[in-house]
């Protein structure tokens, strides 16, 4: 196990009007599960492959524990990655491609097979260790892939968006799969997704960033409860949080003329143009009148969730809002519903800036 840490780790390809990783400053914990997660481009696989010595470091320094691994060739950096394109020798059996790097490595024959036996039996493969890989689904390639890694016993995993090819339901399975894997192993590991969704299920702490950018990294619920400015509060979460710009006058935070309450700690920062931020589920169905007014224009209805999708009229434009619903069939297609948020489930943000105010 190992720290890994990223001090001012630059990455500017030739030819680019800027650098694809500005300056990266962060730490990772020994035996952390740290998510590097974005929108594409973001910069989060190129900070992964400045980890793992695919791509170079133009400023700055990467460190595994206290060695500076900047300049250190791939093989020497003690990492595994794992990709998302599995990367398995087609003609070589599964138990050949897990031990394919201990046998470079000039590992004895014995050990090899006891190594190869165990990550098998921790990834469910004893039953396949003789198959070829394109006799295996594709979650059984991956969990291959991952016991390559796993059987080199390295100080840090490296995993590049490595369930981005399989089914909805196998993504499930495979990253339950791999957060109970962590767990057990107790290895420092670097997980690159572009899915939300992926981040807030299995990282100890999540690393947002955009534009090369960190922005935020914190605990998955404390980026959800939290979000320290406006691309973070909009991309953690699915539905998305609501963003509505709102008119300050007088202390009142007006949105469409309902007056919104704000915590105590952002009204004292307010300025002149402020963003609302409103969960789904912090929204409230009220009586006519006493909300704002929603035309519902699609009902998802999920079974243990409703979710609203609607357009409210604000301020002269029309605004897009996704709101939970109660009961199933409370709402349909075309009903114009009512709505107000929870007080306690209200963000501020400074609309210039996108900064968080209060807390």
């Amino acid at each position: 196990m190992a720290t890994v840490t990223f001090k001012g780790a630059q990455r500017w390809y030739p030819g680019a009007d800027a650098p694809a990783v500005p300056g990266l400053d962060l730490e990772i914990g020994d035996g952390e599960f740290m998510v590097l997660v974005g929108p594409s481009g973001c910069g989060k696989s190129t900070t992964l492959r400045m980890l793992a010595g695919l791509e170079p470091v133009d400023e700055g320094s990467i460190y595994i524990d206290d060695r500076d691994v900047s300049g250190v060739p791939p093989k020497d950096r003690d990492i595994a990655m794992v990709f998302q394109n599995y990367a398995l020798y087609p003609h070589m059996s599964v138990a050949e491609n897990m031990g394919f790097a201990l046998k470079m490595a000039k590992v004895g024959a014995a050990e090899r097979k006891e190594r190869v036996g165990e990550a098998a039996r921790m990834l469910g493969l004893t039953d396949y260790l003789e198959r070829r890989p394109r006799a295996l689904s594709g979650g059984q390639r991956q969990r291959v892939a991952m016991g390559r890694a796993i059987v080199r016993k390295p100080a840090v995993f490296c995993m590049d968006e490595p369930l981005s090819n399989l089914d909805a339901k196998m993504r499930v399975q495979t990253r339950t799969d791999i957060a109970t894997l962590q767990a057990e192993l107790g290895t420092t590991t670097v997980y690159v997704t572009h899915d939300q969704v992926e981040a807030m299920t299995m990282g100890h702490r999540v690393a947002v960033l955009h534009e090369g950018e960190l922005q935020q990294v914190d605990r998955p619920l404390r980026l959800y409860d939290r979000p320290a400015n406006l691309f973070v509060a909009g991309f953690i979460g699915s539905p998305r949080m609501n963003l509505l710009e709102a008119v300050v006058r007088d202390g009142r935070v007006l949105v469409g003329g309902l007056d919104v309450p704000v915590p105590p700690s952002a009204a004292s920062r307010l300025s002149d143009r402020v963003t609302i931020g409103v969960r789904p589920e912090a929204f409230r169905l009220v009586p006519a009148g006493n909300g704002l007014p929603m035309e519902a224009v699609m009902v998802e209805e999920l079974g243990a969730d409703s979710f609203v999708h609607g357009v409210s009229e604000i301020d002269g434009s029309r605004q897009q809002l996704i709101v939970r619903a109660g009961a199933r069939g409370d709402v349909q297609r075309g009903d114009v519903v009512h709505v107000v948020p929870d007080p306690a489930g209200v963000h501020v943000f400074d609309t210039e800036t996108g900064v968080r105010l209060g807390d």
